[in-house]
């Protein structure tokens, strides 16, 4: 998922996300452990897409302080 599409979502769409990717990191670390992982790539593309959609959460987060400091 690309940051343009994160953006436009909601802030409690981003929490589920990030809670559904975290998750699924979880359970890939565990087949890894356990060596039923196939393809390694993947928990690193989860752990981008966390950090995309904290940074997206964060700049929400900012936004929404700076209008309601101007008011």
């Amino acid at each position: 998922m690309d940051t343009k599409t994160l953006r436009s979502k909601t802030a409690a769409a981003l929490a589920q996300e990030l809670i559904d990717a975290q998750t699924r990191i979880q359970e890939l670390r565990f087949k890894l452990a356990s060596n039923q992982l196939k393809n390694v790539r993947e928990i690193r593309a989860l752990k981008r897409l966390v950090a995309r959609i904290e940074s997206v959460l964060a700049e929400q987060a900012n936004r929404s302080h700076k209008t309601s400091s101007i008011l």
